[in-house]
């Protein structure tokens, strides 16, 4: 297991630096000046000169470059060109609403999807297995950002159940708190969700399908399991693999692309915080952001390989 662990470990890092590079080189190379875009269209060239100087963007590549990556090392992601803040702060509260907006989509997604897809698999070729396939069909073809007004004009402005946008915040000094919280990020969660959930749940009735099909299934069904306790109890977990593969990437693409829903339902999340930044031409923020969507990726991806030796110790033995 540790030299399992090792080995996934050096690929999470070798990784993280090849994104860095990357994200740096590709922000880089893009048009635009942000001394530029801060100074205005109207500024005197010695003016944007002078501010090019104060944000260091005259130096050479490479040593802005490890400045960057020492001051990640470190825990400092500098300051916004725009706001004029720490990078971290203005990380740190959209975080706050993107991380809890796509966990929970993730978990309404895994509750939905598992249950369908066992349900449909259980009832094979019968009207139970084509209903939620053509429930999952349709889910894969609606949009994310279609749906989620939708959700807005039924619950929002005709059932009145919840506001149509805007977040009070987790503290109720701000005049928030966890359960007005939640409520706000529900409707959002469940237009993310409902995508990830179709296509998830139609995996899961193909992995547990296939799980059925086998020697030991039909051994304990004849030694007087019963259906449900085989189901449930046997076949569920040895077809967990492709539907734990699936799970790690949706997740780490509701991290990374919560930019439509919050913006439909006006949610300042880390999505919106790059969208502005971009629009702005603030880089640092941009480049640390798009760092970090792409760290949290790779680190799923880490935590998926971990579960595979969990659910499958041959997989760790094997080292796939």
């Amino acid at each position: 297991m540790s030299i399992f662990l090792l080995k996934r470990l050096i690929t999470l890092i070798v990784t993280l630096l090849g994104a860095s590079i990357v994200v740096f080189a590709v922000l880089e190379i893009l048009p635009g000046d942000a001394a530029q875009m801060l100074m205005g269209p109207d500024a005197e060239p010695e003016a944007v000169q002078a501010m090019v100087q104060q944000l260091g963007l005259d130096q050479p590549v490479l040593t802005r470059y490890g400045q960057w990556i020492r001051g990640l090392l470190h825990g400092d992601m500098g300051n916004s060109y725009a706001y004029g803040s720490p990078v971290s702060e203005l990380v740190w509260e959209r975080l706050l609403v993107t991380v809890p907006l796509a966990v929970l989509a993730m978990l309404i997604t895994a509750v939905l999807a598992i249950a369908a897809g066992v349900f449909a698999a259980a009832r094979h070729k019968r009207w139970g297995d084509i209903g939620v396939m053509g429930l999952a069909q349709i889910g894969i073809a609606i949009p994310n950002f279609w749906f989620a007004i939708l959700l807005i004009l039924l619950f929002s402005v005709k059932l009145q159940w919840f506001s149509a946008g805007g977040f009070p915040g987790w503290r109720e000094e701000d005049g928030g708190g966890f359960w007005p919280a939640l409520q706000a990020l529900l409707l959002p969660a469940i237009s993310l969700a409902v995508v990830q959930a179709a296509i998830l749940a139609r995996i899961t009735r193909s992995a547990v399908l296939e799980v059925l099909r086998e020697d030991f299934v039909r051994t304990a069904r004849a030694k007087g399991l019963s259906r449900r306790s085989a189901l449930w109890g046997h076949v569920l977990r040895n077809a967990m693999i492709p539907v734990v593969t699936v799970m790690g990437l949706q997740f780490a693409n509701l991290l990374a692309g919560t930019i439509v829903v919050e913006s439909v339902f006006y949610l300042p999340g880390l999505g919106r915080l790059i969208f502005q930044s971009i629009s702005n031409r603030d880089v640092i923020v941009v480049r640390n952001c798009v760092l970090l969507l792409a760290a949290m990726v790779i680190f799923v991806n880490f935590v998926v390989d971990m579960l595979y030796a969990f659910i499958d110790p041959r997989i760790q033995a094997s080292d796939i």
